[in-house]
């Protein structure tokens, strides 16, 4: 028994003395880690420092400009150059003055530079973006589509891969016809819709509504300027006077601000808009 005591007290001492070893070894090689971590960081610092120093020897300083330098160094833009012509044609009149829109047009045609018929532009400085409403213009020649309602000469030439025309126009009755051809009809925007009120039950009617040609009014798109051709420069001044009016109607005269008319060659004459 006093054998087996000793053997015990003898291996509990081992391991404590060898447990005190291991802890002076691991407690040496963390303060050499440590110091080494330090020396690391000061060699890091010093590079560091180096570096900065070096480029800012190596990076020249830039001149900081002065206002009357800076604004010297800027470019001016060179002014446009009118013809002879145009610059002849604005001494016929006023370019300050509000014409009535009748005297308006006559100096728009008056001043065409154009060999061709040209047209008669009206720009318009009101006060809403985006859409501003639609519009019918009583005189007013505008490219015509071609519309026509489903019958059996043209499903057949449907058949045949010949869709020569710009709106279909087809009733509840005839729909089903067209079934068969949605693949052709479909991805070119012809085929009949409720929606848009070419599959109904009075193709007539609806052929005769489509057939007058509407203008959509709109300004730019971040601007409140709006730009409609209103008529030819061989076209009657009391037509243009007309279409005119009906956009004035559609934009409304409280809410112009500017309304100035010119051909597609020629300059602009400023316009009265009574409100």
């Amino acid at each position: 028994m006093e054998i087996e005591k000793l053997v015990i007290v003898w291996k509990l001492f081992f391991v404590s003395w060898n447990f005190k070893i291991y802890l002076l070894k691991f407690c040496k090689m963390s303060k050499t880690t440590q110091a080494n971590k330090a020396k690391a960081v000061k060699k890091k610092l010093v590079v560091e420092d180096q570096v900065i120093d070096q480029k800012a020897q190596e990076t020249p300083v830039k001149e900081v400009k002065t206002e009357t330098e800076v604004t010297e160094s800027v470019t001016k833009k060179a002014s446009r150059v009118r013809s002879k012509k145009y610059v002849a044609a604005r001494r016929l009149y006023d370019t300050n003055k509000l014409y009535p829109l009748s005297q308006a047009i006559e100096l728009v045609k008056k001043t065409s530079l154009s060999k061709f018929d040209g047209k008669i532009e009206a720009h318009v400085l009101g006060m809403d973006m985006g859409n501003i409403g639609e519009i019918i213009f009583p005189h007013l020649e505008l490219a015509s589509k071609k519309i026509v309602i489903l019958n059996d000469e043209i499903l057949a030439q449907i058949k045949d891969g010949k869709v020569n025309f710009d709106i279909l126009i087809a009733t509840t009755v005839t729909m089903p016809k067209l079934l068969p051809f949605a693949k052709i009809l479909g991805p070119q925007g012809l085929m009949p819709n409720p929606k848009n009120g070419t599959l109904t039950d009075k193709p007539e009617e609806t052929l005769k509504k489509l057939s007058v040609a509407k203008t959509i009014i709109k300004s730019e798109k971040k601007a409140p300027v709006i730009h409609q051709i209103v008529g030819t420069v061989s076209q009657k001044t009391e037509e243009i006077v007309a279409n005119i009016n009906e956009l004035i109607k559609v934009v409304k005269p409280i809410k112009i601000k500017k309304l100035v008319l010119c051909a597609t060659m020629g300059p602009g004459v400023k316009c009265e808009v009574v409100k």
